[in-house]
């Protein structure tokens, strides 16, 4: 099967030079978008391009993320005391078991 092509065409944006992309490439290919990489040249008309997808969420984008949930936490905890559990030892008990056979493969 073939490969989907597009077609590109040259743009300047300020005093940089470089290549658009039209918008149906980043339909088919989101994880492309804000993407970086490098440029080889293999020959004089034929250029190979190493992209690096982004993340969905980058480490900054987590970090806020965590930090409104934790708020969110914090004042649903202050407004509602009464609907908070205390974690018990059978709870860890449960989910010890639960995870005993589960393996996690770590990067």
């Amino acid at each position: 099967m073939r490969q989907k092509t597009y077609t590109i065409s040259p743009a300047k944006i300020g005093n940089q030079k470089g290549f658009r992309l039209p918008s149906a490439f980043y339909q088919d290919n989101p994880q492309f978008y804000e993407a970086k990489g490098q440029i080889e040249v293999l020959n004089s008309n034929t250029l190979l391009f190493h992209l690096s997808p982004k993340n969905n969420i980058d480490e900054e984008e987590e970090g806020l993320m965590m930090s409104l949930f934790l708020d969110f936490l914090s004042k649903d905890v202050i407004k509602n005391p009464e609907k908070l559990i205390p974690y018990t030892e059978e709870m860890s008990q449960e989910i010890d078991d639960l995870l005993a056979d589960v393996d996690i493969e770590e990067e």
